[in-house]
């Protein structure tokens, strides 16, 4: 079993970058798919990008296509998600996901992931 642990959210103001981390441990992370994932109050958590395991293929929502960029390093449990050019419409709350299936070629989907860390905020001021 996976356990994922994000880190790297906080306040920004628009137009600024963060960088997110998740760092996996209790399995082989490079066994899985992993994804970003976001939740805004109210909203439904919507996929923002999905890795392949040998991080060739990144599939990305329109939402955020050209600003965030995933990645991932097996050597270091560790998948990242940077976020350039952040917009208010941003602040949410950013969940990593791993899932045993997969390579996939379209923006993340919820039932596709088996493991959820417990998020990180991350709040864009105007």
């Amino acid at each position: 079993q996976v356990q994922l642990v994000e880190s790297g959210g906080g306040s920004v103001q628009a137009g600024g970058s963060l960088r997110l981390s998740c760092t996996a441990s209790r399995s082989t992370p490079e066994n899985h798919y992993m994804a970003w994932f976001r939740q805004a109050p109210g909203k439904e958590r919507e996929g923002l990008a999905g890795v392949s395991r040998d991080g060739t293929t990144t599939p990305y929502a329109d939402s955020v296509k050209g600003r965030f960029t995933i990645s991932r390093d097996n050597a270091k449990n560790t998948l990242y998600l940077q976020m350039n050019n952040l917009k208010p419409d941003d602040t949410a709350m950013y969940y990593c996901a791993a899932s045993r299936g997969g390579p996939y070629f379209m923006p993340p989907r919820l039932t596709d992931f088996t493991y959820w860390g417990q998020g990180t905020q991350v709040t864009v001021s105007s």
